[in-house]
């Protein structure tokens, strides 16, 4: 796999704004800027830029500006969009941390949300976002910020004021400061299990340790109290400093999207944001590599916290960012991470050392990059990795040999050119928020395009990055388990065990000699490349939504023609169920193996159709298959086809299988260090559904796995089906309906099909916990110092009214919940409230990740829900009626891209309520709302003195050293009415369940149609 095109995506909307309206929203704007400065004049901007490229099929507006203060603005207009978006980045990153404070970058990310002198309440911002259907984040990098924002249409302006503030007065008090150390810090932890920190900061401590590159940049409670106390610094007034130095109008760059008009958002921009303080600094640049020659021609070996193997390769490279018109550094992506017949990858799955390959260029920080590329490795790949290192120079010297070759970039710009006409829209906070760092390296007039716009061919950059990968100047980092023992040296702040050596004269040498092999060969051209991009006519008899075509004992078939999105793109999806894929732990395992291996065994064909932006996939499921094919609808006939030929013909590989085999089982092992928040969610789940394999079940029955019960099961699976497939997007009726026709005939010429009883295709239901229970299930992790709480009560199945109510008492409470346990206690980084829906039944879930121990924070949560009953109590009509409006906007957002939408009509398919109108129905509803139904809600179901409260609380504990296991907690009898889960059959079988949810349209049950 490369990673070279950006997937920066949009579709093609219809303009519903007429000139009346949109002259109303001008006017509008320029009064609240009246409103708030009390002036309608603003500092004219220094230059404009109207000739930004952009896609045939974008509708919207764009503009360039450089203000006067100097900042970078990109204005785009669409008054389509359902949502407004903003983001600014300052071209500064951890990188300039000053030496003696760590990751003070990070933290001055973080306290920009705390207050402005404006705005000086710490839940201003986030408040108001969350009322007005918006969302918000920030991400720190090695050489900049971004900062970024969603909102209703009609709240931008008063979103980018308060949002700019940020940038002019942040207040950074003392209490704010103290307090936010604690997340910083809590960050800090939930990362140091996770191996890609591990390993990205293990590169940067094994770098040249002058170079900036060098530095920690998350930070932690150790180097932004503890130390900065011992030396007697003061960090608010270092944050102070840091902002002062370095957040500066020249530097910084914003794009905006609105409904306005460019004028009304040039206005709006103008006068917010020209008040930035240009201190006419310079952006950081670095033009050594922090990979010097002492550097380079060495290996470190890392033990990881996952058992997982890998092996890189990597190269110091210079900052490519000027060649982005010719990418050359794509065209060698392509080729090293190519998956077809001839490539590295092919080769090395071959001899059985490796499964997958990513290979690309990284930037380090402006004037640096790196290019790497990254094998994971069998077990008898991990004995041979010099010999893998060794057929990687084969292939760039083979590479080197042939030379660039101009046909292969025309394919790649013919591809970009396609994929940049056809662009599926995003959502606008991604789009903006993706295209705002553009802004400080390109051109403005090429920031929409800069990956899709291959204008020039320069193979003398190609030959002298390829020259640069010579075997000294790489580094190689190799990871797993093994090294347990001779990894002896501890990196600083994740205590991460590696060695570092030099590589042998005679290893390089071999390498150096390496000459080339009759194994590799260039790509073949793609012959998948779209070449019809007809739009089909409409049907007489299009619907709003999928309707049945088809129905039989074999095959229930919904079509949706897009009438939307107009693009030549579909989306096929086909869900295969069968009664037998998990029916106990070793059908669920057999049914993940040939999933597993049936794409292993395609990638070659199907990788030069993934090119060519046609996707497939095949996923298990409790219920059987989901085959899912989407992209340019031109040759999806042809890969569909060749899947169903392979899947109903499939052979296993015996080599192949053992790798997957061993794969899974260290997959399945290596659950124990995820995240305790996911282990939480995990173990809820295994506790309320009514058929549920557990890791350790599926665990034990992998020694039975053989490739004899495999061969045997597949057919045996195959040949007892029901299909159910959704068809949405550019076919007619008649198309779909052949698709179909090769799936039903591919099956049905290859195995004696026999189709599926109704009472076969019923869904799993969910626990039905008793009135007024307080539940209590304890595990323990032995991998993170962090604990956990999942709170969950439980309301009932859905349907309009309760779905709702729950969702607006979510919204009402959302920030609150933040703003109490993250921002004010600090009880950890993960805080999170909201709906959870399994199986028809949902409830209210509040997760919490923390160093305090589970009973602790499941007193805090009951301490603040109680608090909500007075919040909504004494919540004026005019915030509720916010938070109506709010949660309206959000469910009534309308999909960007046709695989959005797809999805969306898809799970209500798979979970037979098929209300696809539910959106509308729904908000409808909610717009009838009273603040008492909200109250009456809350007393009913979710007060401590309610008889229908039903709470079920799962907490996993830490054993690791300084968890919260490890010191004096409550013993299990001291729990009070809790009742502790002890065995979580016997608690399963002394609950009944909920019924299913009936389908929301009147229709006969899948099956029916069968007369057996």
């Amino acid at each position: 796999m490369y990673f070279y095109i950006s997937q920066l995506v949009l579709k093609r909307f219809t303009c519903i704004k007429s000139t009346n309206q949109l002259l109303l929203s001008s006017k509008r704007s320029i009064s609240r800027i009246k409103n708030m400065t009390g002036q309608t004049e603003a500092r004219a901007p220094l230059k404009k830029f109207q000739n930004i490229i952009k896609s045939p099929e974008d509708k919207r507006s764009y503009r360039g500006l450089e203000l006067s203060n100097h900042m970078k603005v990109l204005l785009v207009s669409d008054p389509t969009t359902d949502k407004s978006a903003a983001a600014l980045n300052v071209n500064v990153g951890f990188l300039s941390d000053p030496d003696y404070l760590p990751g003070l970058a990070h933290f001055c990310e973080h306290m920009l949300f705390l207050g402005t002198e404006k705005y000086p309440n710490e839940n201003e911002y986030i408040k108001f976002l969350s009322e007005h259907s918006g969302s918000s984040n920030a991400s720190t990098y090695t050489d900049h910020t971004v900062y970024y924002f969603d909102v209703a249409p009609d709240k931008l302006t008063e979103a980018l004021d308060r949002f700019a503030q940020f940038f002019i007065a942040p207040l950074f008090t003392e209490s704010a400061t103290e307090r936010e150390l604690i997340a910083v810090n809590s960050e800090h932890e939930k990362n140091l299990p996770n191996d890609m920190w591990r390993m990205s900061q293990l590169e940067k401590h094994t770098c040249n340790p002058n170079h900036p590159y060098h530095k920690f940049g998350t930070g932690n409670k150790e180097t932004l109290d503890v130390i900065p106390k011992k030396k007697g610094i003061n960090v608010r007034s270092e944050l102070l400093k840091f902002h002062e130095q370095w957040y500066s109008s020249n530097i910084m760059a914003l794009a905006v999207l609105g409904k306005e008009s460019l004028d009304d958002l040039e206005a709006i921009v103008l006068e917010l944001f020209s008040n930035i303080q240009n201190k006419d600094i310079e952006a950081p640049r670095w033009s050594d590599h922090p990979f010097s020659d002492e550097q380079l021609r060495t290996c470190t070996y890392m033990v990881p916290i996952k058992d997982i193997r890998n092996l890189s390769i990597n190269f110091p490279t210079e900052d490519l960012n000027e060649y982005y018109k010719s990418s050359p550094e794509g065209y060698i992506s392509h080729l090293i991470g190519h998956e077809g017949p001839g490539s590295l990858l092919s080769a090395l799955k071959t001899k059985g050392w490796s499964n997958s390959l990513v290979a690309g260029s990284r930037p380090g920080g402006r004037g640096l990059g790196f290019f790497g590329i990254t094998v994971d490795l069998t077990e008898e790949g991990l004995q041979h990795t010099n010999d893998i290192i060794k057929l990687v120079f084969q292939y760039i010297n083979m590479l080197k040999d042939v030379g660039p070759l101009e046909w292969i970039q025309e394919e790649q710009k013919d591809i970009a050119a396609m994929i940049f006409r056809f662009k599926d829209k995003e959502s606008p906070r991604t789009y903006i928020s993706g295209l705002v760092h553009h802004l400080q390296d390109y051109p403005i007039e090429d920031v929409l395009c800069i990956h899709y716009h291959l204008t020039e061919w320069r193979p003398d950059i190609i030959n002298n990055i390829l020259n640069s990968f010579t075997p000294d100047k790489v580094r190689i980092g190799v990871i797993a388990k093994k090294f347990q023992k001779e990894a002896t040296d501890a990196e600083p702040w994740y205590g991460t065990q590696y060695k570092l050596e030099k590589i042998p004269q005679e290893v390089l040498n071999d390498w150096t000699n390496a000459g080339t092999s009759n194994e590799f060969r260039l790509p073949d051209k793609n012959d998948f490349i779209p070449t019809n991009f007809n739009i089909e006519p409409l049907d007489k008899d299009i619907t709003e939504h999928p309707a049945i075509v088809q129905d039989t004992a074999l095959t229930r078939v919904w079509f949706k023609q897009d009438d939307k999105f107009l693009l030549p793109k579909a989306n096929l999806l086909f869900d295969f169920v069968s009664p037998l894929a998990y029916l106990d732990p070793m059908n669920c395992n057999m049914t993940h193996m040939l999933v597993q291996l049936f794409k292993d065994a395609l990638n070659e064909y199907a990788y030069a159709a993934e090119i060519a932006g046609l996707k497939w996939e095949l996923s298990n499921t409790k219920y059987g298959l989901i085959l899912e094919v989407g992209g340019y609808s031109d040759k999806q006939h042809i890969l569909l086809r060749k899947i169903m030929e392979k899947l109903t013909s499939f052979k296993i590989d015996p080599k192949r299988f053992e790798i997957f085999k061993e794969n899974y089982i260290r997959q399945l092992k290596n659950f124990a260090a995820e995240q305790p928040y996911q282990h939480a969610v995990y173990y809820l789940a295994v506790l309320l559904t009514e058929h549920s394999w557990t890791k350790e079940e599926l665990l034990a029955s992998t020694d039975q796995l053989t490739i004899e019960r495999l061969e045997a099961f597949i057919p045996q699976m195959l040949s007892k089906l029901h299909i159910e497939c959704l068809l949405h997007g550019n076919l007619s009726k008649k198309r779909g309906l052949e698709l179909v026709d090769i799936v039903e005939t591919s099956l049905t010429s290859s195995f004696c099909m026999s189709p599926l009883l109704p009472r076969q295709l019923l869904l799993n239901r969910e626990l039905k916990l008793d009135d007024g229970c307080s539940y209590l299930y304890e595990v323990q992790n032995n991998v993170h110092k962090l604990s956990c709480i999942e709170l969950y009560f439980q309301c009932g199945l859905q349907n309009t009214e309760n779905n709702v109510l729950l969702e607006l008492f979510a919204q009402i409470i959302q920030v609150p919940c933040f703003n109490v346990l993250r921002t004010q206690e600090q009880l950890g980084y993960i805080v999170f409230s909201g709906v959870r829906r399994s199986n028809g039944v949902q409830g209210l879930r509040v997760i919490v990740q923390s160093d305090r121990h589970p009973e602790y924070l499941d007193t805090r949560i009951e301490l603040f829900l109680e608090s909500m009953l007075k919040h909504v109590m004494e919540m004026s009509n005019e915030e509720f009626e916010r938070h109506k409006e709010a949660l309206a906007l959000q469910r009534l957002e309308k999909p960007k891209r046709l695989s959005v939408q797809s999805q969306i009509f898809w799970q209500e398919i798979t979970s037979q309520q098929y209300h696809f109108d539910r959106a509308n129905v729904e908000v409808a509803h909610l717009r009838k709302l009273t603040k008492d139904d909200i109250i009456n809600y809350y007393q009913y179901l979710l007060d401590k003195a309610a008889k229908q409260r039903k709470k079920i609380s799962v907490h996993v504990v830490s054993m690791a050293d300084g968890g919260a296991g490890t010191s004096n907690s409550p013993k299990k009898e001291e729990k009070g009415s809790v009742e502790v889960i002890e065995d979580v059959t016997v608690f399963k079988s002394s609950h009944g369940m909920f019924p299913l949810v009936q389908p929301y349209i009147c229709m006969e049950r899948k099956g029916k149609k069968c007369k057996l």
